[in-house]
């Protein structure tokens, strides 16, 4: 069974300012692609979607300190080479 054109997921970029009611009302229930010379150039997705997806889950030192390198005997120690001469 082939998608109904209802199914369509993929607009070029005209078709989709053609139809930009449409692929806004298709974004609620699911990403919406506009193509730009036949490859994907941006996703339209709900408010809903994107709170999702872009949530902070954590803070920076959180990630650090669940981090499985934690306990690894790394060696951070920073190199004391002199400066590069950049002069041409």
């Amino acid at each position: 069974m082939q998608p109904s054109p209802h199914d369509e997921k993929i607009w070029t970029v005209a078709n989709a300012k053609a139809k930009l009611s449409e692929v806004i009302d298709r974004a609620q229930s699911a990403p919406q692609t506009i193509t730009r010379n036949g490859k994907p150039s941006v996703v339209v997705v709900s408010v809903e979607e994107w709170q999702r997806k872009t949530v902070r889950r954590g803070t920076l030192v959180e990630f650090l300190m669940d981090s499985p390198l934690r306990s690894a005997d790394l060696d951070l120690e920073r190199q004391r080479d002199e400066p590069r001469d950049l002069s041409l």
